[in-house]
């Protein structure tokens, strides 16, 4: 009697959890992102060394990217754009150096806990050879002399064959409109063209794309003072110090105290971390980073998307000496747009008012080995609608329709937006620059 493979059906233990999440944890899906990090190993460590059942998103946006207390999870959901990365770095993992791991881990949807189990090992199946004798070689005995039995047999069949053949074509066709489906959710760019003519470049490379986001404790920061800090200041931190020295009020100084040690976000820009991967589910080259968490040495070798205005992302200023269309920054009043040459029918100023701004711009990093993208709003809503523009085939499609082009050369675009107070209604491109692509 042969004995079949032992089956692995033990709980894996603790100690061997924690191993493999610590070994996810420094891998190359994680070794560039740590917040992700930082995230999954706090979870991790509330689950398996904790007992905790549960761990809650509140705790998490407070514990792992510094959210106040009492901050709303309905309007800011950082730690659900977050987890959906992380979750796609972890497959990622299981599926390029992790695939060797005899255990495997997950963090399921509606949950924040790590589950663990024992890889499944598809059953290995000893093949018979085929012998003269055997089902697929037998003959009846008398072949020759059946042979008009059989073509009244095929003519009794007939209409089971055309039966046969109409279930075989339906299934074929399902499962032709089914893979295409699927194939439209994997590669959602397939059928956008104007999107496609935008995005490969940022999601479809084995290239890194970091994606800056506001950061805006230093944007209240600035407002609550009525300061403004250069990029210096913000990278080496040194508007502390000189907030310190200023003569401020007990109450707003101790606001003050406060905010530069928090981290805090636009609460659209969850929705926008997750438009851009749709995009591209399969992306995994995609890093998210609070404008604080991000270091200039990544500038040259990654693509960069920023996203807000320059009083909100300091990360702009590196870049206005290529744009002909800037934000400036004034801390007691609206923000105007400064273009810088204007053409025939163009404004020098765009003053915020009944109207917000945004400039979008594609340019090539200064190596002209990688991409940049930038989206800088005169207000939260301007932002959005610039973000919105990037997002949408009808626009894009529109934009390239004035350029008279399928392919998009390097740009700028100023938008109009109209608004209500929290909600962009629509935008219109009021001017436009393009660049030589070169390539």
């Amino acid at each position: 009697m042969t004995e079949s493979p032992q089956k692995e059906t033990d709980s894996p233990s603790a100690e061997a959890c924690w191993a493999l999440l610590e070994r996810v944890g420094a891998s190359t899906q994680l070794c560039r992102a740590p917040r992700l990090r930082e995230f999954l190993l706090y979870v991790g460590q509330r689950s398996l060394k904790e007992g905790c059942d549960q761990v809650h998103e509140q705790e998490i946006g407070v514990e792992v990217f510094g959210r106040p207390d009492s901050y709303d999870t309905s309007v800011d959901g950082i730690v659900r754009s977050n987890a959906t990365i992380l979750r796609k770095r972890i497959e990622a993992y299981f599926e390029s150096e992790g695939l060797h791991e005899k255990l495997i881990m997950e963090i399921p949807r509606g949950s924040y806990v790590p589950v663990f189990q024992h890889r499944a090992v598809a059953p290995q199946v000893k093949e018979e050879p085929l012998t003269p004798g055997s089902a697929p070689f037998s003959e009846p005995p008398d072949a020759i002399a059946d042979v008009p039995q059989i073509f009244d047999r095929h003519r009794w069949m007939t209409p089971s064959l055309i039966a046969l053949v109409i279930v075989l074509t339906i299934g074929c066709v399902t499962l032709w409109l089914q893979n295409r489906a699927k194939d439209q959710l994997l590669y959602p760019l397939k059928s956008s063209p104007s999107l496609a003519a935008l995005w490969p470049e940022f999601l479809g490379t084995r290239q890194d794309t970091d994606v800056v986001l506001e950061d805006s404790s230093f944007f209240m920061v600035q407002t609550v003072s009525n300061k403004t800090f250069s990029f210096n200041d913000y990278l080496n931190r040194t508007y502390i110090t000189q907030l310190e020295a200023q003569n401020f009020s007990p109450e707003i100084r101790k606001i003050l105290n406060q905010l530069p040690n928090k981290i805090l976000g636009r609460a659209s820009e969850v929705s926008l971390t997750q438009r851009i991967v749709a995009l591209d589910p399969l992306a995994k080259n995609l890093h998210l980073y609070n404008a604080r968490e991000y270091r200039p040495a990544l500038l040259d070798q990654d693509n960069v998307i920023v996203l807000g205005g320059t009083r909100a992302n300091p990360w702009v200023e590196l870049f206005e000496s290529r744009l002909n269309f800037t934000e400036e920054n004034y801390s007691d009043r609206l923000s105007p747009i400064t273009n810088k040459a204007p053409a025939r029918g163009e404004q020098a100023v765009y003053t915020p008012g009944t109207f917000q701004y945004c400039v979008v711009a594609y340019l090539p990093n200064p190596s002209n080995r990688n991409k940049i993208l930038l989206v800088v709003g005169t207000a939260a809503e301007a932002t959005e609608a610039g973000e919105n523009f990037i997002l949408s085939e009808s626009q894009l499609s529109n934009f390239l329709k004035i350029l008279h082009t399928t392919k998009l050369p390097y740009f700028e675009v100023l938008l109009k937006t109209s608004l209500v107070t929290g909600t962009a209604l629509n935008s219109t491109i009021e001017a436009y620059r393009t660049y030589p692509n070169p390539n």
